[in-house]
């Protein structure tokens, strides 16, 4: 697992087609739960985005704008529009549902005329301490033009929406799924771009090869030393361009990521001792790994996990 592919662990759309029908003007429909990442696309036609706190942002054909929580946002026929705003919530999705059907006041394909517009919607239910290093590297809104990757997604996602067969769902969600990773690289990777350090640093033929190593076996008992020889370079190298790349050195960067891994598991096996979670994470003894969180995470495990729970109540 690569440091990009690694922050999706969990992160799937479960019947998240909010709408599949077609629209016709004025609309205004409202996305009112703030789902942590929202992916909107459209597959004909043309409408515009409207977050809170952002400028409008317009979606043509084959274009996809995701929105970050707890931002709600407006897919509208045009800013100002004069149609009444339809709330999706209660019938669309919900974070922890990760979206349904959504169709109660869309216009049927049959019955729209040339100016009609398809959109598809996607929420995301992210949660845990690695969904939160994805959403600390985006911002409010991004949005990703037609022409790239996702292009083919969106034709794969056309041809399924045209049939009604068993299993369709499941295509769908994983088709979202895929789009989401397409719209996510292309954006890191479009002109001017300023992406996580991390996102760079997976190309380096050094580097890179390091990250995957950490991340493949973060409770593996790394050394710089057995760290560049698996790299296969001497350890003054790596140490210099792991640092020059990510800011950080390579052990700094593993207490970090194994922190990380850690403090979700702290939440979501709470039958676990703690002794359990820093052996899950590469330690031997529980006191070394309390030390270390508490140096990263400001709060000692025990008391993490209270306090998540408390939140959680």
């Amino acid at each position: 697992m690569d440091a990009f592919g690694d922050l999706f662990r969990g992160v799937r759309a479960h019947g998240s087609l909010f709408g599949s029908s077609t629209l016709t003007a004025p609309w205004n429909l409202h996305f009112v739960d703030g789902a942590p990442l929202t992916l909107c696309t459209v597959l004909s036609g043309t409408g515009w985005i409207v977050a809170d706190g952002c400028e409008a942002e317009p979606l043509h054909a084959y274009e996809t704008i995701v929105v970050r929580g707890p931002a709600t946002f407006a897919f509208v026929d045009e800013p100002g529009t004069t149609a009444e705003p339809l709330a999706c919530g209660e019938f669309c999705a919900t974070p922890e549902q990760g979206g349904t059907r959504y169709r109660r006041g869309w216009h049927d394909a049959a019955d729209s005329g040339s100016d009609a517009t398809t959109l598809i919607v996607g929420a995301y239910p992210l949660r845990g301490e690695i969904s939160r290093r994805l959403l600390d590297a985006l911002p409010v809104v991004l949005r990703v033009e037609a022409g790239g990757t996702g292009d083919a997604v969106l034709d794969h996602l056309a041809a399924e929406l045209a049939v009604d067969v068993p299993g369709q769902q499941v295509v769908l969600d994983r088709l979202l799924d895929w789009m989401l990773v397409c719209t996510l690289r292309e954006w890191f990777d479009r002109p001017g771009a300023e992406p996580p350090a991390w996102w760079a640093a997976q190309r380096d033929p050094v580097v890179g090869n390091a990250l995957r190593l950490l991340h493949e076996q973060p409770a593996a008992p790394w050394t710089v030393a057995s760290l560049a020889d698996r790299t296969r370079v001497s350890r003054a190298t790596l140490a210099k361009r792991f640092s020059d790349r990510l800011g950080e050195p390579p052990l700094t960067y593993l207490t970090r990521w194994r922190m990380t891994l850690a403090a979700d598991l702290l939440i979501d096996r709470p039958e676990a001792t703690i002794a359990e979670v820093a052996h899950a994470v590469g330690y031997a003894e529980p006191f070394g790994f309390s030390a270390a969180f508490k140096r990263v995470r400001g709060v000692n495990p025990t008391d993490f996990r209270r306090a998540a729970r408390s939140s959680a109540d």
